[in-house]
């Protein structure tokens, strides 16, 4: 393990959350985070840190993806989060209890579809079994490398002006973000870590304002959190956290970022976070 940003052990050890009697609030990106891409399983090592944690804390997942989905069938159900941060901020539900909800203006991804068209890069949402991308083919292709198969259900893009959107994906390389950002400043495109696309997101929004919103909620100080994550759509929210833990797969700019930096999802780097931290009660 190493350690990021300015903190020391000393002080890390100061900040441990084994100070703090009533409950506290710790957060879970979950690609190559919590779900390792290697196996797409959630170590049983991060699974066993869940179980012992919850006693002193809520369990919250702070993900780009929207975890009622069909793609994240399943993995509510292994963590049992007390609440969940969907679709980088924009989606914000306690159970099944809504309570906050953010969408893009119509108007914005009408010209962020004319944009896209023909480009060498892929823009779109998937919603329940259906796909609606502008340039699917980079999509298929990306699902190709990555899986080995492609069982997309592809629709019309345009359809999305009558859908509610709250963030789009971006499948492609780094210097199409750039494109997309120098041509929509109010956007944000930050690279997931495996470089492979990136979420596009409303600079106005973010996990941590998702954060924000569950610490009122469950009436936890912001102080009393923990934020871990790997890619660069958790910048805000590791940085806002009580501690914030980048993972050691993650990506560079974050690490220097955060509080602490742990060992890769493939070597118990949740587990391990956890336990140095004294997170866990005392056996």
């Amino acid at each position: 393990m190493v350690f990021g940003k300015i903190w020391g052990a000393d002080h890390l050890v100061e900040r441990r959350m084994e100070e703090y009697k009533e409950k506290g609030l710790i957060s879970f990106d979950m690609d190559m985070t919590l779900l390792n891409h290697e196996d797409w399983k959630i170590p049983d090592s991060a699974l066993l840190a869940l179980d012992r944690l919850r006693e002193r804390y809520y369990i919250v997942i702070a993900t780009g993806r929207d975890m009622d989905a069909k793609y994240s069938a399943g993995l509510t159900d292994q963590v049992k989060p007390d609440g969940v941060i969907h679709l980088n901020g924009t989606k914000v539900t306690v159970g099944k209890k809504l309570i906050h909800e953010h969408r893009m203006d119509r108007g914005l991804v009408e010209r962020l579809l004319h944009f896209t068209k023909g480009k060498d890069f892929a823009v779109g949402i998937s919603v329940g079994a259906e796909d609606f991308f502008m340039n699917p083919e980079y999509v298929t292709r990306h699902d190709m490398i990555r899986w080995n198969r492609s069982d997309r259900s592809f629709r019309d893009p345009w359809k999305l002006l009558d859908m509610p959107v709250r963030t789009m994906a971006y499948i492609g390389k780094e210097p199409g973000t750039r494109l997309v950002e120098k041509a929509f400043p109010e956007l944000k495109l930050p690279m997931f870590s495996s470089m492979e696309g990136a979420d596009v997101i409303e600079r106005s929004v973010s996990k941590a304002d998702g954060l924000l919103r569950l610490c009122e909620y469950f009436h936890v100080p912001i102080e009393r959190t923990v934020a871990f994550g790997d890619s660069m759509n958790d910048y805000e929210m590791i940085q806002m956290a009580g501690i914030g833990v980048a993972m050691g797969n993650g990506r560079e700019d974050l690490k220097r970022a955060a509080d602490y930096v742990t060992d890769p999802i493939g070597e118990d780097g949740v587990f391990k976070a956890c336990a140095w931290l004294g997170l866990f009660k005392e056996q």
